[in-house]
């Protein structure tokens, strides 16, 4: 009988039951998973975020997978199956997946190394249309004045005793922007990057769940219903653009020369984001480096970005203090930037004949197409005609410029 009970034990021990029974977190860490993939796969928010996301949490947290990421300390060291502890920037990539598993491998190779970010921007710029902004330039100081919330938390996060550099790190969560994040968090606090990637890259997904909350506390009906058609009618631009083709061309080419002379470090991000446009916009002459850039290469960047985010939301790296103290920091940067796109746009109508809906001010995110697309949904809810995709997508995008802007800025001064 008691080798029967010997086998049955060992059985045991070999499965992730036993793990579980000893430590009842890992169970959490499930219901996270699980509630990321019901939002992603049910509720449709950004699924080709959220599920990879969700997915890496979930298989970051079987015990004995070896699929979750190790954090290292604030010093780099990280403790060894012999007890020994390194620096794991010392350790060549293939001791560190032979010591924690293949996904510490492509964590370390691509995400710490500063590697995905500037090829996602890349991908993003292929993708993205920058005509909305050029055709409504003045639209694009709401994409700025919502980067007051990356400020706002750093200066917040400094009063409760963080250091500059971890301030900055958390603070830029408020451009909605995970790559933006990932790299300025390389650059000044290593060591938070897990939290700080968890946090940037779930409220990004969660952009159709917080943008409504905050137009709901800081809107009224009648500003919702502001149409911008009427007001373009009421009183239309005298500048136009009659060239349109040639000015997407010169205009990558122009921000990345003016960017690289003033905030040289903003260039890995912002020089990819407008390379990725120009091969876009040049046409047929460069159609294969487009196609690749916004399709093979950014949809497999984006599934192991994804994965790699998931696998650092282990039990003991999320459940702590100082992780939930990071997430809910933020939220605040997050919403904080949303409304104070919102209040620019309340202070400009108080003085403007031409009345902008505040709905664009609340696209001054990174999110692009997610927020615009949002908050065109909102707006159709109170007047289904009332379609203001294009404007939001003008402040939208220089969300996007403007936080890799404010990025390099704090890279400059505290790395």
């Amino acid at each position: 009988m008691n080798g029967f009970a010997d086998i049955f034990r060992k059985l045991f021990d070999m499965t992730a039951f036993s793990n579980l029974v000893d430590d009842p977190s890992f169970l959490i860490m499930y219901l996270i998973a699980f509630g990321l993939l019901y939002l992603g796969i049910v509720k449709k928010y950004e699924p080709l975020l959220l599920v990879p996301i969700a997915f890496g949490v979930l298989i970051a947290n079987f015990p004995g997978g070896e699929m979750g990421v190790v954090q290292a300390d604030s010093a780099g060291y990280v403790t060894l199956a012999d007890g020994t502890r390194e620096i794991i920037w010392d350790m060549p990539l293939h001791k560190i997946a032979h010591e924690f598993g293949i996904m510490n491998y492509l964590y370390y190779a691509l995400i710490k190394s500063g590697l995905l970010p500037p090829i996602i921007f890349m991908g993003v710029g292929a993708m993205t249309d920058f005509g909305p902004m050029l055709r409504n330039l003045k639209l694009a100081i709401f994409g700025a004045a919502a980067q007051f919330g990356i400020f706002a938390v750093l200066i917040i996060s400094l009063l409760l005793g963080f250091t500059p550099q971890e301030a900055a790190s958390l603070g830029i969560i408020g451009g909605a922007d995970g790559p933006t994040a990932i790299f300025t968090t390389i650059k000044l606090a290593p060591h938070l990057l897990g939290p700080i990637a968890i946090a940037a890259y779930s409220y990004m997904a969660l952009v159709p769940v917080i943008i409504p909350l905050v137009v709901k506390l800081t809107c009224s009906e009648k500003e919702l219903l502001i149409n911008m058609k009427e007001q373009d009618r009421l009183y239309p631009d005298k500048m136009e653009f009659k060239n349109m083709r040639v000015v997407k061309i010169v205009f990558p080419i122009a921000v990345t020369t003016i960017v690289a002379l003033f905030v040289p470090s903003a260039v890995p991000l912002v020089g990819m984001l407008m390379f990725g446009n120009l091969i876009k916009e040049i046409g047929a002459d460069t159609n294969r480096l487009f196609q690749t850039a916004s399709n093979g290469l950014m949809n497999a960047a984006t599934i192991f970005l994804g994965l790699c985010v998931g696998a650092t939301m282990t039990s003991e790296a999320f459940l702590n203090w100082t992780t939930l103290g990071i997430v809910f920091g933020g939220f605040c940067a997050f919403a904080l930037s949303i409304a104070s796109g919102i209040f620019m746009v309340k202070i400009w109508n108080l003085f403007a004949k031409k009345k902008i809906n505040p709905l664009v001010g609340a696209t001054g995110l990174s999110a692009v197409p997610m927020a615009s697309r949002v908050c065109n949904g909102i707006s159709t809810k109170y007047d289904p005609k009332n379609h203001v995709l294009n404007y939001c997508m003008a402040s939208n995008i220089a969300g996007v410029i403007g936080s890799a802007v404010a990025a390099g800025v704090l890279i400059s001064f505290l790395g």
